[in-house]
């Protein structure tokens, strides 16, 4: 969900997007040198015969858009990066450089005295010059330093750290997660303070971008944040979400929250395009061509995060829902909502339930990973079991008075796929389930029920709904739209609407404590942050309670 969608629910303003032009051409741009090289070799963009240069000329740092890392495991981690001397041209200021030889370090030292992995990495023109390295051989729960050198440069230095050894007995582990950073409309504070923090990892749920035309505000002409002007139109291209991407990777504070912890990113809507489902966008787009567009937006994505080489994508497919252990205290299922599921069962937007949506085919998830998450809770045997996704999965009920309707986009317009998981938690019994969420721009926290019709049935688990980095700027209006909703949705403990941050939580065996971290405002990248309330469950007791 995003402003425009905001807009038209209060104001009924239709939405007038322009459709895409010239699918073909659209296909040929985002098809054209996708690459299929395994890690280490250069990408088929090359000519034949062709060799990387290690000492290339680029004409200024490449590090403009920082270093990340990401998707811990007990023996090692990805590293990433992207050579983008001049980040907001076309192809980063890399244009003309063919393949280039990126060296990498990792010490157990900040300063590299102990060095105790390195090796060399091609950028290609076809990956956009990003750099995924897929470090193995590290010792479990320990922490790491990396860089990168390429063109006589070096890079800023990251700090990450590994897993546990699965199974191991684990007494505590600390991380953040944060959703929804429209550059445009706001400064990342909340960046800022998690980079202070003392965590293991940190978790995003989606629209690292946003692909809507940027620009003044339509009635006034002003920017909406003052020190965040940009002009672009709606992005559709392969070059079109890169920059975009580089726009928002240029943040200082997003790329300090990345050089200090392991990331675990995955996406949702505004990565490619607002409300899209599986295969349909929200305007009715041709297929090739939104085929097309889902295949530039999901290579940029893959070249701007910490992602390992399993996960680049494949045309207009990418497999990026995955697990995650932590030693016997948590395990993290990280899933994709976006790319498998059904189109609308009941149409987009604020609508009443129709039977298409009880149809016990119509899928979210699709029936590969809806099966894969059944499968993996089963065989946990973790304390704390953890669904890591994007869109509200608590029934959130909009008519206060007779007659229900949903915001369809979230698991209310698939209440057939959110009985099965539920169920299937509750059946077998699943220890300590809890539900990450972003998407809303809004804080909620909430129980799960059996029966969302029936107050007094049991609660299956807990969800946590983060609010937005920036998007929608300090006031979007949600506390009034969606107040008014709170009563008649007794499932929810706690509902915010108005401000902007992320989580904190910290797990131990017997309790999980989660913190809501406000900024004071997004129009000053050094607001401060507060911790607005804090939630725990107890261990073997669904349900948050304040702490």
């Amino acid at each position: 969900m995003d402003r425009r969608l905001f807009e038209r629910l209060l104001a009924g303003r239709a939405n007038r997007r322009r459709l895409l032009a010239g699918g073909a051409g659209l296909a040929a741009a985002s098809f054209a040198g996708r690459p299929t090289r395994v890690l280490g070799q250069a990408s088929p963009i090359a000519s034949p015969g062709a060799s990387p240069v290690a000492s290339p000329v680029l004409g200024g740092t490449p590090f403009t858009l920082g270093v990340a890392s990401g998707d811990p495991l007990p023996d090692g981690v990805v590293l990433w990066t992207r050579l983008a001397p001049d980040p907001l041209a076309v192809g980063g200021g890399m244009e003309g450089q063919g393949s280039v030889e990126v060296r990498w370090e990792v010490a157990s030292d900040e300063a590299f005295g102990r060095v105790v992995r390195h090796g060399a990495e091609i950028a290609s023109p076809g990956l956009g010059h990003s750099v995924h390295v897929d470090v193995r051989g590290l010792e479990p729960g320990a922490e790491y330093f990396y860089r990168f050198m390429a063109g006589g440069e070096t890079s800023p230095v990251g700090r990450t750290k590994t897993a546990p050894m699965a199974g191991a007995p684990l007494e505590r582990l600390r991380f953040a997660f944060s959703s929804c950073q429209d550059w445009l409309t706001g400064y990342y504070p909340a960046y800022r303070q998690m980079a202070r923090e003392d965590l293991d990892l940190v978790f995003f749920l989606g629209d690292y971008i946003y692909e809507d035309a940027y620009g003044p505000d339509e009635e006034t002409g002003a920017f909406p944040v003052p020190g965040r002007e940009h002009t672009s139109g709606e992005i559709v291209t392969i070059d079109d979400y890169r920059t975009r991407y580089a726009l928002h990777k240029s943040d200082p504070d997003l790329q300090a929250a990345h050089a200090a912890f392991p990331w675990v990113a995955t996406w949702d809507d505004h990565e490619v395009d607002n409300d899209y489902a599986g295969e349909h966008d929200e305007i009715g787009t041709p297929l090739d061509a939104f085929l097309a567009r889902r295949a530039a937006g999901y290579q940029a994505f893959y070249e701007h995060q910490p992602l390992r080489p399993s996960s680049m994508p494949q045309g207009p497919g990418m497999a990026l829902y995955r697990r995650l252990a932590f030693g016997d205290l948590a395990e993290f299922s990280v899933l994709d909502t976006r790319q498998y599921r059904h189109d609308h069962p009941c149409g987009a937007g604020e609508q009443a339930r129709c039977p298409a949506a009880y149809d016990p085919n119509t899928t979210l998830l699709g029936p590969e990973q809806e099966r894969w998450v059944l499968a993996g809770l089963d065989a946990s045997g973790a304390r704390w079991n953890v669904l890591a996704q994007q869109i509200l999965m608590a029934e959130l009920e909009h008519n206060p008075g007779p007659g229900e309707i949903f915001w369809t986009d979230a698991w209310d317009g698939y209440p057939a796929a959110r009985n099965r998981v539920l169920s299937h938690v509750m059946s077998r019994n699943i220890a300590n389930p809890v539900v990450l969420t972003g998407d809303w721009h809004s804080t909620f926290v909430n129980d799960l029920k059996a029966d969302f019709d029936a107050p007094e049935s049991p609660t299956v688990a807990t969800e946590f709904v983060v609010t937005a980095i920036s998007t929608g700027g300090d006031d979007n209006g949600y506390d009034d739209y969606y107040g008014a909703m709170i009563p008649n949705n007794p499932h929810i403990t706690f509902f915010d609407g108005d401000r902007r941050g992320y989580m904190r939580v910290e797990i131990t065996p017997d309790r999980w404590r989660t913190d809501l971290q406000m900024v004071e405002t997004v129009l000053d990248p050094a607001s401060p942050v507060e911790t607005l309330r804090s939630f725990v469950v107890e261990n073997g007791r669904p349900g948050a309670q304040d702490a």
